[in-house]
C-alpha cells in the first residue's frame, strides 16, 4: 500500500489511512457526501489535513477508495448463489437466502452505496463500474440460473435469461435502497422480505415455489 507520493506505507501508516476511511464511512451515515470536508475528517480520525493528504488525494478520492472495497466485498453475494439450484423446496430456500443476504449486505452499506448510486446516475463513470461490479456479483449467476433452466426445458426458451436476471438485479437493488421508505406504506420487513423472495422466485423458475 503506497501513499499518494509513492512511498510505501508501513504498518503504522496502513492503520492510520485505515482509521481515516472509517471515520469517513461513519461521516457519510450523517452528512451528504459533498458536505464532507478533509478537516472534519482528519480531526474525527485524531489527525491532521496534512496526513490526510498523504493517502488521498481529496474527499472524493477516499470514498472511492470505500466504494472499491465495498465492491470487493460484493463477492460474498455471488456466494449467496454458487452452486443452488432452483428446484421445488431447494429453489426457494435459494431466493430467500439470496433475498436475506442482498437486503443485509445493502443495509451494512447503506450510505456509501447511496453515495454510488447517486453519483453513478451523475454519470461518474468511475463510480458505476464500482456500482456493475456489486451487481454483477448477482446478475451473473442469476442469468446461468435462467439459462440452465431454460436449457433443460423447465424455462420458456423465448426469454432472454440476461434480461431476466437484470430485472431481478435492479429490483433488489431499488427495493433495498428504499427500506426505510417502505415503513411509510405501512409495509413491515417481515412482509417485505417473503414478497421479494417469491418475485425473485417467480423470475427465475417461471412458477410458484413448492413451500
Amino acid at each position: 500500500m503506497r501513499t499518494v507520493d509513492g512511498r510505501v506505507a508501513g504498518r503504522r501508516g496502513q492503520a492510520t489511512r485505515q482509521k481515516l476511511l472509517d471515520c469517513l464511512s461513519e461521516m457519510l451515515s450523517s452528512s451528504p457526501y459533498r458536505d464532507v470536508k478533509v478537516i472534519d475528517v482528519a480531526r474525527r480520525a485524531g489527525t491532521s489535513p496534512a496526513t490526510f493528504y498523504q493517502y488521498f488525494p481529496d474527499v472524493e478520492g477516499a470514498v472511492l477508495e470505500i466504494a472499491d472495497q465495498t465492491a470487493s466485498e460484493s463477492a460474498e453475494l455471488a456466494e449467496l448463489l454458487a452452486g443452488r439450484s432452483w428446484a421445488g423446496k431447494a429453489g426457494w430456500q435459494t431466493a430467500q437466502e439470496l433475498v436475506d443476504g442482498f437486503m443485509d449486505f445493502w443495509r451494512r452499506n447503506d450510505a456509501i452505496l447511496r453515495v454510488v448510486d447517486l453519483a453513478a446516475a451523475e454519470g461518474d463513470k468511475r463510480f458505476n463500474k464500482l456500482r456493475m461490479k456489486i451487481l454483477n456479483a448477482v446478475n451473473g449467476p442469476l442469468t446461468e440460473a435462467v439459462a440452465e433452466l431454460q436449457a433443460k426445458g423447465r424455462v420458456d426458451k423465448d426469454i432472454n435469461p440476461s434480461a431476466i436476471a437484470g430485472s431481478l438485479v435492479t429490483m433488489l437493488s431499488s427495493v433495498a435502497a428504499h427500506q426505510k421508505g417502505f415503513s411509510a406504506w405501512g409495509v413491515k420487513q417481515a412482509e417485505l422480505k417473503p414478497t421479494l423472495s417469491l418475485l425473485t422466485y417467480l423470475g427465475v423458475t417461471g412458477k410458484k415455489p413448492a413451500k
